[in-house]
């Protein structure tokens, strides 16, 4: 990319809103999509994707920036995410897979190892024989052993627990957990043990997913402490990069403002400091959380005393798992109620039969009726990734917006939910 095109990203970034509410979209283009592919439907707006993409590297200019694939490992998704610049951090030796064939080369794939099964380290090395180029990051001094048995000698970056975490919920919060990282104290004996056997090309901490500004000072005791590390293992290898992270929230209700990215760039090069390595972050939620819509269809409608009126919707805990695991929220619109109809108090309930199946509980929602569209926001993050099959419900299809409709993903069938069974 040269200056100019550099400079005319940077002014397009900024002019994009911070967030995008579930308010911002086409109402009438959404019930057409409804009414073209039918619900549960997921709906991904790939320019959007695209701009969120410019407004991180125009905060971070100098960073290497990733993306976290697990947020959404959709091929579209991926091949928007690489048509932007950034790399593709993968979790898994699938999302490895994904990420390849999204078009990602080598250079552009990080492979982060937690815990990770013989299968994946398989997978992994065997695609690495092809891709030199690839990173594999490590989380424990066994996983650099279970490698040298694999023959792997190449691009490793070292996972350090920084002893801090930070999220939107407890579930989320990495940093200070055991599961995840060499101690910090170990950290430095782990890359001396390393150097003679791989290249070791960085370090990596991540404080947890869902950032606020209200956790800021975490994330920058994090970063200081890897910019103390890195000055530290200076002494026995040249790194290329010191890897914070991601994590950076997006609002998710209609109230809270939308994260400072400028200043949460500003404060993390203050906190890294001087090293002689490059900054690299891996933002996933921050990608593509506003830029997917849940589309459901009303079904039920019925009163009682302890919850006035109970809506029930085709979609659930199965196409949209983060209410019932985190309590998250995700605005609610019906997008057929006209201004004539005014807003009652709701429980937004799926077809699970789990309690826990709700989106919401007592809700403001202009008065539903069966038949009704409701979409519901910032589902682009975390959502089909963790969609599932319990209750033999198949997977939704999923649509992307480029900026055309067109189908990314087919409705799984119920004859596929038997297909494995023998």
């Amino acid at each position: 990319m040269n200056a100019g095109e550099g400079a005319e990203q940077s002014e397009h970034a900024a002019e994009n809103p911070p967030v995008r509410r579930l308010s911002a979209w086409d109402g009438d283009e959404l019930r057409d999509l409804a009414a073209a592919y039918e619900t549960p439907l997921y709906v991904m707006d790939l320019g959007r994707v695209r701009e969120n993409c410019q407004r991180l590297r125009a905060a971070f200019p100098d960073a290497d920036v990733r993306y976290a694939a697990k947020a959404h490992t959709g091929r579209a998704v991926l091949e928007a995410v690489r048509e932007a610049g950034l790399g593709i951090e993968c979790a898994s030796a699938g999302e490895v897979e994904r990420a390849f064939a999204a078009g990602a080369a080598g250079k552009e794939v990080q492979y982060t190892a937690v815990n990770p099964p013989d299968r994946d380290l398989d997978v992994v090395v065997d695609r690495w024989l092809s891709e030199p180029e690839l990173t594999v990051t490590v989380g424990a001094r066994d996983t650099v052993d279970r490698l040298r048995e694999r023959g792997f000698d190449g691009r490793l970056c070292v996972r350090v627990n920084p002893g801090v975490g930070a999220g939107h919920h407890e579930k989320v919060t990495t940093g200070g957990h055991a599961k995840f990282g060499v101690p910090s104290s170990e950290a430095e004996a782990v890359v001396r043990d390393a150097r003679d056997d791989f290249d070791v090309v960085g370090i990596h901490a991540h404080a947890g997913s869902g950032i606020s500004g209200d956790d800021l000072s975490a994330h920058r005791e994090v970063v200081r402490r890897m910019g103390d590390l890195a000055r530290d293992v200076a002494a026995h290898v040249d790194l290329e990069f010191v890897d914070v992270g991601g994590g950076f929230g997006v609002p998710y209700r209609e109230e809270e403002p939308p994260l400072d990215l400028s200043a949460v760039a500003e404060a993390t090069r203050e906190a890294l400091g001087e090293v002689d390595a490059q900054l690299a972050v891996e933002p996933g939620r921050y990608v593509v959380a506003d830029a997917g819509v849940v589309l459901t269809t009303v079904n039920t409608v019925k009163t009682s005393a302890e919850y006035e009126t109970v809506v029930g919707i085709d979609a659930g805990m199965t196409t949209l798992l983060r209410p019932a695991m985190y309590d998250a929220y995700h605005a609610i619109r019906n997008l057929s109620a006209g201004d004539d109809r005014s807003a009652i108090p709701v429980t937004v309930a799926g077809p699970i039969c789990e309690t826990s199946d709700v989106l919401c509980e007592h809700r403001p929602l202009a008065a539903p009726t069966r038949g009704d569209v409701l979409a519901v926001g910032n589902a682009g993050a975390y959502g089909y990734e963790m969609a599932s099959t319990y209750n033999s419900r198949p997977r939704p299809a999923e649509v992307v917006l480029d900026p055309e409709p067109r189908l990314a993903r087919r409705r799984e069938s119920l004859a596929a939910l038997t297909e494995l069974e023998q």
